[in-house]
């Protein structure tokens, strides 16, 4: 089914490129999902094809047809969902460390992807697919508060709010080290690592602006370890990581940036033993906050520690009280 809209570019207008008139023109559909519709030859300019580099000047009639969404690739799945909130907009899911946010090579199956297509019944589409809208993304090994969108308009109302920064986003994470002040902030650019193509890193010639803030709330000088709180100001791949593991300060249990040998060198026995079988890195997404997309109101939600992650934590805490 094919959805046609029809606009007049109107005389005395200033000149303007097709497509940003459709973007104005159409601002439930993203950039991404118009630009789809206009290289598949289904925006008409008197009759013909159009591109969207055209440069509008008067009195042109423009007629485009939207498909309807389309079914994902991906499959629906029946997967546990720790959901913290959800309306006809949007949802906010709780995602256990282990679970992969979207299929990809070697992880076709089993993602939160799969999981929300089968707990969303009212998908409205994003970019042309019925599939839920992933704004940001954790690593597979690291836990906490998650949004994913329904529709196309949330999506766009939310990726805009990343993009100039004004998510809020804090994390938890255990890490290596103490640092040497109570807090600080980490403003490192973070790209591609120039020997090791699977990892991130700072010292990127292609690398783009990264900024991470942290502020120590317990130091376990003992066993060299602290419990930092981080708030990103900026979301690039691996970032606390990243920022981290340069500084001196691995995450504990990170199987990429850190190192084993830090967790085997713990003096503490039954600490050793805990940090051991964590089998992931101790960084959790503990706070998510943003502007709902359609009611203008702010939302927070909060996840607390996971039991592994809590365990350990739990652990320091009491050892440290005597």
């Amino acid at each position: 089914m094919v959805k046609t809209h029809q606009f007049l570019f109107e005389f005395g207008r200033a000149p303007e490129r097709l497509d940003r008139f459709l973007a104005d023109s159409l601002p439930d559909h993203s950039r991404s999902a118009l630009k789809k519709i206009i290289d598949d030859g289904r925006v008409l300019l008197q009759g013909v094809p159009a591109k969207a580099s055209l440069k509008l000047k008067g009195g042109e009639q423009i007629e485009v047809a939207v498909p309807a969404a389309i079914p994902a690739e991906a499959v629906p799945q029946e997967i546990p969902l720790n959901i913290l909130y959800e309306d006809r907009h949007l949802i906010i899911v709780d995602k256990p460390a282990g679970l992969v946010v979207h299929p990809a090579p070697g992880h076709r199956a089993g993602t939160l992807v799969n999981a929300l297509l089968h707990h969303c019944q009212d998908l409205a589409g994003i970019g042309g697919e019925l599939r839920p809208g992933i704004v940001h993304r954790l690593d597979k090994d690291t836990s906490g508060v998650m949004v994913a969108t329904k529709d196309d308009a949330t999506h766009q109302h939310l990726a805009a709010q990343f993009k100039v920064h004004s998510i809020t986003r804090r994390y938890l994470a255990l890490v290596h080290g103490t640092p040497e002040t109570k807090a600080g902030t980490v403003d490192a650019p973070i790209g591609r690592h120039p020997v090791q193509r699977k990892k991130m890193s700072a010292n990127s010639r292609s690398g783009r602006r990264a900024v991470t803030h942290w502020r120590v709330l317990r130091r376990y000088e003992q066993d060299r370890l602290s419990l930092v709180e981080l708030t990103l100001e900026t979301g690039r791949t691996h970032q606390i990581r990243v920022h981290f593991s340069e500084m001196g300060l691995p995450i504990v249990g990170d199987p990429v940036y850190g190192s084993s040998g830090r967790a085997k060198a713990l003096a503490d026995p039954d600490l050793r033993r805990k940090v051991q079988q964590l089998h992931r890195q101790a960084l959790h997404a503990r706070l998510l906050g943003f502007i709902h997309p359609q009611s203008g109101q702010y939302m927070e939600f909060e996840s607390p520690l996971p039991a592994d992650f809590n365990e350990i934590i739990g652990y320091l805490d009491e050892k440290y009280r005597q």
